[in-house]
Order: structure tokens, then C-alpha cells, then sequence
């Protein structure tokens, strides 16, 4: 017999009564009535309610135990008095009546409370992440991603993936964020890198003849933090397949999500497979982004040609068109009773996030004939409010916002006004999943800053274009078998179909400058695992951090992360980064040279 607990915390029920029992745990919360004394006992399970009488022995040294305490009792299983059933506890029936009593761990004072599931700031909690843990929202967070991990792991084997895991030291990429560096005590002056992703392992086990891999695999980046990207670390479901298009890849994943935010999803409504496949290009037109929340029913509507039309005299409008810039149309449906104090908010919300407003138009019927209202109103003719509502597909009941910016920066501002207004308005079904996949990114992009074309996604994804062709394309119209998934305005994964076709990296990589040596020199494994008979093949890397914050409702990865960094990529438990010693640095063969503050 386990000589701590015969039973859990959420185990005692009505068909336990009269029961010896012992339970171990930590004093969740205690009610002193006097002559008697409530303890609710928790452990990683449940609750249990426990009662002592002030005569007991050991009343007083209850009395005296601080909350979170460890304590072992063994008693008696009773009925509780109909008036203090608790029906939202599994153990809520019945209380148990202590007869002796056991301190394993006293708890000093504690720097936040367990009990209440109060707000505390983020710098306490993460000091403190063991207290924190055992909070319930945060220990269900926890278990929801063991849960979910064990779910994909058993879908995975399903599909006849195998697991197999990859190195944690290797080389530094020149490609993505910064790596992090591990100096080498044997290889003085060299380091490796701890790995951004397996990218260029899960190739090779795909070119050794593997044909389905998967790990949850952690990942080094050396980027800044923000609330749906954890700092430092992350997991991802890694995967590759071979000898498949970007269409057979997505009948295998779109089961396995499918049926993962079902089984977690806490009934939640998910979109049926197939999910709809939307083209990078029509997507930033649509909904300003390649993150798009299709609950969100608003979509965009480019209508330069009617503001840069002689119907419409809005200079400030007309000056940025004529210097290369667009209209971004946001319908926005069944505003009509919405005072002038709701457009006035969402122009100075524009304001407050660096645009120069949010201009906007209402409809309404004037002797038989639709009229524009609002600001801007006056610079339209009859004609033009037609042309606007037409193009927008909105009757008088409806309004109209826009953004006039060059075009990047338009469809992104659109993009943000339009998920602002969507919850502004409640149109958002927040009872739903929608997932959707982005495809046909471009291969390349104008790197303004750097005045150099550059790759925009993967370097090692499969351009559209035939290699004999490759080189008669603008590269900036170059599309590549690239891929989003995307739920709810969150990117889940990113994936392609690779390059396996050497020649054909040179080409690809000579775009953006690189010569063959450099190649050869940065990708020299890749490069010579290609060279000896490469499948064609492709595979993705879902975030399970982002999977399990969507599944939990939460807006904030650190909810989801037993451990996690601050946004400052400081561990406050461990209180790392930390210095090391001189003795240190020197097996190394490292100096360190510290930037003076200004």
C-alpha cells in the first residue's frame, strides 16, 4: 500500500462513505468556523474538502500551517450536510473527517496566491513559475499540451510516420533568424549552432530513403518575443514526406488538425476538410494579410479606379494614387443606427497606430435616390456612391471605411482595420476554428532597405517554373510551392515542396547573389545529399505552442509554456542568461567584450 494516499484528491464519491482513507496534498485553502475547521486538500488530480473539530490534537497545528503546505491526513469519508454540497466539485458529496495528521513540507509566505486565480504581473509569476503551475487555469493549460502532444504523437504512427530525432548542435545557417552559439572546448575559436529547425536534416532523411518522418522537435532562434512567439525556444511538429505534391501533403494534415481541435476544442465548430486554399496574392487583397480570420466575414475591396475617377474630387486621395498608391475599401454591414461617436472612435483608433485617419462614408435614402453621409460624402457624385456600393456589394444600411497608402502598406493597415471593426462590431464567431491554407507565395521580394532582391520564404522550396524556364522569369514573379496553415488569423505552420534538384539551387540562390562556392560552401551537406539521388519531397512544422494556446483560448503563448522566457528572453527562475567564471572562458578558448553603456 502507497503509504501516502489510498486515494486522490478527485476520487471520493458517495460510495466511499464510512471509508478509512488517507490523502496527501498541498492546503489549498482553509475557513475557520470555530469549533470546526475546513481544509480543502488538492493535489494534481483534484479537490477534496477535509473537517477537523477544535478539540482534535491537531486543530491547532492546521490552524497554524500557512496555504500551499503539504499535509497527509487519514480519515473517515462523510456525507455532507445538503447545505454545504458543492455539485461543482467531483468530490463535492462528501467531506473527510481527520483523525490524525502528517506535515510533510511547510510553506513559508507565499509571493502570490494559488487560490483564486487572481492577476499578478508577469515578473512575479514567472519568478515564481512553480507556485504558478500549480494554479488551476495553468496546471489545465499544462496538461492540455501533454494531452495534445500525445494526440499527434498517436496520429503521426497512425499515418506510418516514423519518429526519429535530429542533432541539437550543428552548423550555423547564414539563411533566418539569428542562431544560437555553442563554442567548441575541442575545436578552440569554432562553434556550433543550436538548430533553428531540422530543415536540412529532415531533407537528408528523406534523400536515406526514409518516407515518412516526424519529432516534436525543439527549436533555437535568437529572435525578439511577442505575444503569440516565445523568445529563445519553441516546439514543432516536424514532418517531411517524399515522393509527394503539395495536394497529398494536405490530405494527410487536414484529417489530423481536423480531428485534434475536435477531440480538444471544447466543442467548439471547425470548418470541414477540404480546407479552402487561398492564393498569397488574393489574400493580401481580401483581407490585408496572409494571416487571414476568416470568422470574420468583412473582405476588402480595392477601389482606386472609382477615387481616381473624375466622379470623385478627393485630392489628398487622388496626390497619393498619382504617386503609385491605392484605395482599400473595408464594407462594413448594418451600421445605419450606429451614432457618429462609433466612426469617430475607429478614426482616432487609426490615429493612435500611425495612420492619418480612417475616412469613411454612410448611406442613406434621400426622395427615392441613395446618398452618401459622413466627411468625405461631399467629393462624391451621385454616380460614384453607386459605383462604391456596387463595387462593395453593400446596400444603404451598410458604411464604408478606407485607407489610401502605397500598396503594402494600405492592404496591411486595411488588413488590421478590418479585424478591428469585425470586434468592434461582434462579428466574430469566437464558438469556431477556420482553418485555411495560403499557397503561391513568391519566391522573391525587394528588399527596400537593402535595395537587393531577396527570398521571401523557404530558399529551399520548389519554384512554379521549370528549371529550363527559370531564368526568362522576372524573379519577382516567380511563385514557389509554399504553404501557410492558417486558424483564426494565427499561422500555424509554414511548409513547402523542396528543391531537390542541386542544379537547380544554384539557379535559385544565384538570384539573390550567391555564387556557386557560396553555395556550396554554406549548404556543402545538402548540396552533396542532393547530388546522390534525391525523391521529390516536402513536409511543414506546426507550432505546438500556437495549437495549444488556440485549443486553451488563450492570447499569449507563455500561458501554454511550463518554463517560459520573458519577453526579454530572461529566465527569472533560473535566473539565466548568467555570466560564467574566467576559468570557464578560458577552456574555451572565449573573451568576452562587454558593449559600453551609454
Amino acid at each position: 500500500m502507497n503509504k501516502f494516499r489510498t486515494h486522490n484528491c478527485s476520487e471520493l464519491s458517495e460510495k466511499d462513505i464510512k471509508k478509512n482513507i488517507k490523502l496527501s496534498g498541498w492546503i489549498h485553502r482553509k475557513r475557520d468556523h470555530g469549533n470546526l475547521l475546513f481544509i480543502d486538500i488538492r493535489d494534481h488530480f483534484g479537490i477534496t474538502q477535509c473537517v477537523i473539530e477544535n478539540k482534535d490534537k491537531n486543530f491547532k497545528i492546521l490552524e497554524k500551517l500557512k496555504p500551499e503546505s503539504v499535509i497527509l491526513v487519514d480519515g473517515e469519508v462523510i456525507k455532507r450536510s445538503k447545505e454545504t454540497e458543492n455539485k461543482e466539485l467531483k468530490t463535492g458529496m462528501i467531506e473527510v473527517k481527520i483523525k490524525n495528521l502528517q506535515v510533510l513540507s511547510e510553506a513559508k509566505e507565499l509571493p502570490m496566491p494559488v487560490f483564486g486565480e487572481q492577476d499578478y504581473p508577469e515578473e512575479i509569476r514567472l519568478k515564481y513559475r512553480f507556485i504558478d503551475l500549480r494554479r488551476n487555469e495553468m496546471h489545465e493549460n499544462i496538461k492540455l499540451r501533454s494531452n495534445v502532444l500525445s494526440f499527434i504523437r498517436s496520429k503521426m504512427i497512425k499515418n506510418k510516420f516514423l519518429e526519429f530525432q535530429t542533432p541539437i548542435l550543428t552548423a550555423s545557417s547564414p539563411e533566418g533568424a539569428r542562431d544560437f552559439l555553442v563554442p567548441s572546448r575541442v575545436h578552440p575559436g569554432k562553434f556550433y549552432a543550436l538548430p533553428q529547425a531540422p530543415q536540412q536534416f529532415k531533407q537528408m532523411i528523406m534523400i536515406s530513403g526514409f518516407d515518412r518522418y516526424f519529432q516534436i522537435a525543439p527549436c533555437f532562434r535568437d529572435e525578439d518575443g511577442r505575444a503569440d512567439r516565445s523568445p529563445g525556444e519553441h516546439y514543432q511538429l516536424d514532418m517531411e514526406m517524399s515522393f509527394v505534391e503539395q495536394e497529398d501533403l494536405f490530405k494527410v494534415v487536414e484529417p489530423i488538425f481536423y480531428e485534434l481541435f475536435s477531440e480538444f476544442g471544447k466543442g467548439k465548430k471547425i470548418n470541414k476538410t477540404p480546407f479552402p486554399r487561398i492564393k498569397y496574392k488574393d489574400s493580401l487583397e481580401k483581407y490585408g494579410t496572409d494571416k487571414p480570420d476568416l470568422r470574420n466575414p468583412i473582405e476588402l475591396t480595392d477601389v482606386t479606379n472609382i477615387f481616381n475617377s473624375k466622379n470623385v474630387k478627393l485630392k489628398i486621395f487622388k496626390d497619393i494614387i498619382a504617386k503609385g498608391g491605392i484605395v482599400k475599401a473595408i464594407p462594413v454591414p448594418n451600421t445605419f443606427s450606429k451614432p457618429r461617436s462609433f466612426f469617430d472612435t475607429l478614426n482616432n483608433w487609426a490615429i493612435s497606430e500611425g495612420a492619418s485617419g480612417l475616412a469613411y462614408i454612410t448611406f442613406e435614402k434621400d426622395k427615392n435616390k441613395i446618398v452618401g453621409k459622413g466627411p468625405i460624402a461631399k467629393f462624391f457624385s451621385e454616380s460614384a456612391v453607386l459605383d462604391l456600393m456596387k463595387n462593395c456589394k453593400i446596400t444603404e444600411k451598410d458604411s464604408v471605411f478606407f485607407v489610401c497608402n502605397k500598396e503594402k502598406e494600405a492592404n496591411k493597415f486595411a488588413g488590421i482595420a478590418r479585424q478591428k471593426i469585425g470586434e468592434e462590431l461582434k462579428l466574430i464567431d469566437q464558438n469556431s476554428f477556420n482553418f485555411c491554407w495560403i499557397t503561391d507565395y513568391p519566391m522573391y521580394e525587394y528588399d527596400e532597405k537593402e535595395k537587393k532582391i531577396d527570398f521571401s520564404h523557404n530558399p529551399f522550396s520548389m519554384p512554379q517554373a521549370e528549371i529550363n524556364d527559370f531564368d526568362k522569369i522576372d524573379p519577382l514573379k516567380v511563385l514557389a510551392y509554399q504553404y501557410d496553415l492558417v486558424c483564426n488569423g494565427y499561422e500555424l505552420s509554414s511548409g513547402a515542396i523542396r528543391n531537390h534538384i542541386p542544379e537547380y539551387l544554384f539557379k535559385v540562390f544565384a538570384k539573390v547573389g550567391y555564387s556557386r562556392n557560396m553555395v556550396e560552401k554554406n549548404f556543402s551537406g545538402m548540396i552533396k545529399a542532393l547530388s546522390y539521388g534525391a525523391p521529390p519531397h516536402g513536409g511543414m512544422a506546426p507550432g505546438i505552442d500556437r495549437i495549444v494556446m488556440l485549443l486553451a483560448g488563450q492570447k499569449n503563448i507563455r500561458e501554454v509554456t511550463l518554463f517560459p522566457l520573458t519577453q526579454n528572453a530572461e529566465d527569472l527562475l533560473m535566473e539565466a542568461p548568467s555570466e560564467i567564471s574566467d576559468e570557464q572562458l578560458k577552456e574555451l578558448s572565449i573573451k568576452t567584450v562587454l558593449k559600453k553603456k551609454n
